[in-house]
């Protein structure tokens, strides 16, 4: 009986070793995937800066009224100026109709009969 627990045991440990190694590497794994994807998120936001950059060197003021300057003839674009610019009150919008009420619900009666 004794041999038998000894065997079992040894059985048990070697068992728990194995999974102690697989889940040593598995862990392994996925830090090396963790570095990976703070590699990549670093790489996208220096890209993502550069872009931003390039965005705000392209639409610099002076540029774009040089390109609308010089695109005049063929596109017919016109310089921006403040006075082109409204205010959202000065927007006419739609009046919106409401269509009638056919089948009014008396709000009352509906009150009482709940109390």
């Amino acid at each position: 009986m004794r041999s038998l627990v000894f065997l079992l045991s040894i059985c048990a440990v070697m068992g728990l070793a194995f999974w102690a190694y697989r889940e040593n590497y598995r862990t392994q794994d996925e830090l090396a995937e963790v570095r990976r994807l703070n590699r990549e998120i670093q790489d996208l936001r220096e890209s993502l800066s550069m872009l931003r950059a390039e965005w705000a060197y392209l639409n610099r003021p002076d540029r774009l009224r040089d390109l609308a300057d010089t695109n005049f003839p063929r596109l017919g674009l016109l310089p921006l100026e403040p006075r082109q610019f409204g205010n959202v009150t000065d927007v006419a919008y739609p009046a919106i109709e409401l269509p009638p009420i056919t089948e009014p619900v008396d709000t009352v009666a509906l009150n009482e009969a709940g109390q």
